[in-house]
């Protein structure tokens, strides 16, 4: 059987076929490791994104590191009035709208007053009248004078009888008599002329102090009362005040209290202006707690006026340790520690342009309670929190929220 002896199996091939096989083997495997290594490099250059956490450069100041508490409140016009009239009518006329500045004693409405006129001019007469039945008392009184010291000489002379002399003494202490009830209604006109001066002065509402315009509370024709309690009547007419007392009402935590004390340095921070910060002094504590919130109310003046700041703005107070140098009032760019890097000594940010980062030096400066001052961004920009080490320049990053 001649083709059996071909089925014979090989026992040299397969130790060759292995050999040649074992050569090949550690090629395969190192081109694995460059894919590998490859691969990892371009994930984190050029390929998938890393995600990271960011934050803002942002502008701070240097006097946040004097802050000892923090507290926040309203600006307060600390004279403000409520205008109305103490007589009862319709407005007339109103000189002012709102933001108009009014000086002290300044008329900036008016009532209807024509029968207030009216009285104010009839008791003008009755002074008149009695002033001039005065001078007709007056002159009673000299003529009866005269008569009774010539009686008085002529009755000692026994020229005339007594009974003459008696009614001549009779008619001079009638006369006496008569100017001093003259006088009285004197007294009596001039002071319901007084009166009624008052009745027409209360039509007309004057501002008691200098100030401004904050509200205008009734037009013309509206009916006013002095306490708005008849129906469809206005009580208050404008209501104004004076700007140069605005003052911060804050609130402090009554545990806290004892950090404040009258004159401390303060700089305030309006939300209507953002980018100011004004000086201020503490001005007074109002000695009482509120029971509800825990804290007390601490006024903050201003150190100086400006006219931008208006009340009920709302405010921020920061209670600082010493008064602000002027080198400490500019503005400086400033992040959080934690996204400050340190390669080989130096400091660096990881700044976020587009989808990728950019590697970039800075110079640090002072803390600024959680921030840190630094050189060399920009405020706006962002930054990288908590860096990692194979991080790389340029490398392509995907923002997360935490």
């Amino acid at each position: 059987m001649p083709e059996l002896d071909k089925l014979k199996i090989s026992r040299t091939a397969p130790a060759a076929s292995v050999r040649r096989g074992s050569r090949r083997w550690p090629w395969a495997l190192g081109g694995i490791a460059l894919v590998a290594v490859a691969g990892g490099y371009s994930s984190g250059r050029l390929g998938g994104a890393v995600a990271v956490e960011t934050a803002a450069v942002v502008t701070a100041y240097p006097s946040s590191a004097l802050a000892q508490l923090n507290a926040t409140g309203y600006v307060v016009a600390q004279r403000k009035a409520s205008l109305s009239s103490k007589a009862t009518g319709r407005l007339e006329w109103l000189g002012v709208l709102e933001g108009s500045r009014v000086k002290q004693g300044e008329i900036i409405a008016r009532l209807e007053n024509r029968d207030v006129g009216a009285s104010r001019e009839q008791t003008q007469a009755s002074v008149k009248v009695a002033l001039a039945n005065v001078e007709q008392g007056r002159a009673e009184l000299l003529d009866a004078e005269s008569a009774f010291k010539r009686s008085l000489d002529l009755v000692g002379r026994k020229y005339i009888s007594d009974s003459a002399h008696d009614a001549a003494v009779a008619r001079y202490n009638k006369a006496k008599a008569a100017m001093s009830s003259l006088e009285a209604a004197v007294a009596v006109a001039r002071a319901n002329l007084k009166s009624a001066n008052v009745a027409f002065d209360q039509t007309v509402i004057r501002a008691p102090f200098d100030g401004i315009v904050l509200t205008k509370n009734a037009n013309v024709g509206d009916n006013i009362t002095p306490f708005s309690s008849a129906a469809d009547s206005k009580g208050a007419v404008v209501t104004i005040a004076d700007m140069e007392t605005l003052e911060v009402e804050a609130d402090v935590s009554e545990s806290a209290i004892g950090r404040i004390k009258t004159g401390q340095p303060c700089e305030i921070q309006l939300d209507a202006i953002p980018g100011e910060r004004f000086a201020g002094l503490v001005s007074r504590t109002v000695p009482t707690v509120d029971r509800a919130k825990a804290t007390v109310l601490v006024k903050v003046r201003f150190a100086a006026r400006d006219a931008r700041v208006l009340p009920d703005m709302s405010a921020k107070v920061a209670f600082l340790e010493r008064e602000v140098r002027p080198a400490e009032k500019k503005p400086v760019t400033a992040v959080l520690p934690a996204a400050i890097a340190t390669r080989d000594g130096a400091s660096y940010l990881y700044v976020l342009r587009d989808d990728r980062v950019t590697l970039t030096k800075i110079e640090t400066g002072a803390k600024l309670a959680d921030l840190v001052e630094v050189r060399g961004v920009k405020a706006g920009e962002r930054v990288v929190l908590k860096p990692l080490d194979k991080l790389v320049d340029g490398a392509r990053v995907k923002q997360v929220q935490k």
